[in-house]
């Protein structure tokens, strides 16, 4: 059974607006949890790079800017 995260930042109202990740033994799965049935496979590095770039965006309830 796949074990799901949320990010520590989906709480409150927002609850079920958020992104959800899970490890497999090859790739890191990650999923919108108001729609769980569409999974995204990505390798580690990818995963990496994904973060890197969204780390430079400051995010606020609504939206997100750069």
């Amino acid at each position: 059974m796949t074990q799901w995260q949320k990010s520590s930042f989906s709480s409150g109202s927002d609850g079920t607006n958020c992104v959800e990740l899970a490890l497999s033994p090859s790739r890191i799965l990650l999923r919108e949890s108001d729609d769980p049935a569409r999974i995204l496979p990505v390798t580690r590095h990818g995963a990496a790079a994904l973060i890197r770039h969204l780390g430079g965006y400051a995010c606020e309830p609504k939206s997100c800017v750069q």
